[in-house]
């Protein structure tokens, strides 16, 4: 009865730390514990009439969703099984504070200045060896990384540390303004004071993220040093634009907070989401918005036949970067935790299913495909021109080789005439309007006070009332 006893106690133990049976007929399950942003990785159940056919005759049609391809995937190719507990969460700041208050994951997907925070915490499992090799059959991040994405990526650095070791990236994309070209000219979207303009009052959306709104109002508030010609010719131009788009000196958060006010009190909303659809219906006539939203809200609105344009601002913009990372506290030195979450993103990282999530999200993946020409077919097939139409030429060049640009015609669309402001300028920003957007820095704990306190004030209520 004891040694009965017993046996059913190892059982339930050996149950409940992961394994699906006991005995030598048990195997071992991984489970891994993914966060992500919300509507960020592709839920599958495509219908017949969205399968994307490519030139090349490859045709992708999203039948299961992500994360169940992933686990029958992983089991084929490495024959263990893994199991996926996938939560979403809203802004960088909310996925910290779950983090701070106790919740635990393996994998996450915030964005650059967060990776560079969790990494000055000392919060982040860095890469292994493997996962960074290039020869690797499976290894489709490493091979198919942009060489433009890749050279910013080993640039971003904290403590001496390149975030290339700790983050991988997943989506990225700029900052800029989604209009209605009936009622707003292309030459008021070259500043981004337009937001301020009364013309506009309750015509205009801003966003309700501390971090794009800081950036939006940093670049009006430093416009005329930004547009000097001496600026914009320094030899460390970049690391000026860098320091000064990410100034948080005191007189400097004053000055934003005053920018701000105005915006709020011109805007129609301060959303996250909600823009898209009020640009659609009518209800604004420029929305503050990230390109991959900037790209949805212009499909959306072809639909009901209204042709709406992007634009990013001549002064400067944000670009951005969202990335997987490892945590310490979730892997724990458990080297299969650790396989899963690395074969996790060389499995979104694979061209088909970097087009189904590119498909689903709007977003644009860091993934060029290396020696797979896909994802540029996937371009080409979303804004290449029919034979009839007028056509102007598009290079995407600079996403998809390290070659320079004038070295063949590769890579260069043709896509209609108009297109050049519109999706795809949103989805590949042309070189020109990279150089001039920088990227956002991990703030320290007395500059995220001072903004954070100043963005109170723009969101709820006057702090200064309080004394």
């Amino acid at each position: 009865m004891k040694k009965w006893m017993w046996l059913v106690m190892l059982c339930l133990a050996i149950g409940a730390s992961g394994m699906t049976g006991c005995g030598r007929g048990g195997q071992d399950v991984t489970v891994l514990r993914v966060a992500n942003w919300e509507e960020y990785l592709d839920e599958g159940g495509w219908s017949s009439d969205e399968t994307i056919e490519l030139a090349d005759g490859t045709e992708i049609l999203g039948k299961e969703d992500m994360i169940t391809l992933f686990e029958q995937w992983y089991e084929q190719t490495y024959g263990e099984k893994v199991q996926v507990e996938y939560s979403t969460f809203g802004t960088n700041e909310d996925l910290y504070n779950q983090l701070t208050l106790g919740d635990t994951f393996d994998l996450v997907c915030p964005s650059e200045y967060m990776i560079m925070k969790l990494m000055k915490e000392g919060e982040l499992q860095a890469f292994s060896d493997t996962f960074k090799q290039q020869n690797a059959e499976e290894n489709y991040y490493s091979k198919g990384l942009s060489p433009y994405i890749k050279k910013r990526f080993d640039e971003l650095q904290i403590d001496g540390k390149k975030l290339s070791d700790y983050g991988a990236g997943y989506m990225w994309g700029t900052m800029g303004i989604v209009y209605n070209p009936a009622e707003v000219t292309e030459e008021e979207t070259k500043h981004w004071s337009m937001l301020l303009d009364p013309k506009y009052q309750k015509r205009i959306t801003m966003k309700d993220s501390i971090r794009d709104s800081y950036i939006v109002a940093q670049a009006i508030n430093k416009e005329q040093l930004f547009l000097q010609k001496d600026f914009r010719q320094d030899y460390q131009y970049e690391q000026r634009l860098y320091e000064e788009m990410n100034d948080t000196k005191p007189q400097t958060v004053d000055k934003i907070e005053e920018i701000l006010a105005k915006m709020r009190e011109n805007a129609y909303s301060l959303e996250t989401d909600s823009g898209k659809a009020d640009m659609v219906t009518g209800k604004v006539v420029a929305n503050m918005q990230w390109s991959g939203d900037g790209v949805y809200t212009m499909d959306q609105a072809e639909e009901d036949g209204l042709e709406l344009e992007f634009a990013v601002p001549e002064e400067a913009s944000n670009i951005w970067f969202d990335g997987w990372c490892m945590l310490k506290k979730g892997i724990s030195s458990d080297t299969n935790k650790q396989k899963a979450a690395e074969a996790f993103i060389n499995f979104v990282s694979r061209p088909d299913n970097v087009i189904k999530n590119m498909y689903y999200v709007g977003y644009t993946s860091v993934i060029s495909g290396g020696d797979s020409d896909l994802i540029y077919e996937y371009a080409d097939w979303c804004y290449g021109a029919e034979e009839e139409e007028k056509t102007v030429p598009y290079s995407l060049r600079y996403f998809f080789t390290d070659e320079p640009e004038n070295a063949s015609e590769q890579y260069v669309l043709q896509v209609p005439k108009g297109q050049e402001r519109r999706q795809v300028y949103a989805q590949y920003p042309p070189k020109e309007v990279l150089q001039r957007s920088a990227v956002m820095k991990c703030f320290d704990q007395k500059e995220n006070e001072r903004i954070s306190k100043m963005w109170i004030n723009i969101r709820c209520f006057d702090w200064g009332d309080l004394f």
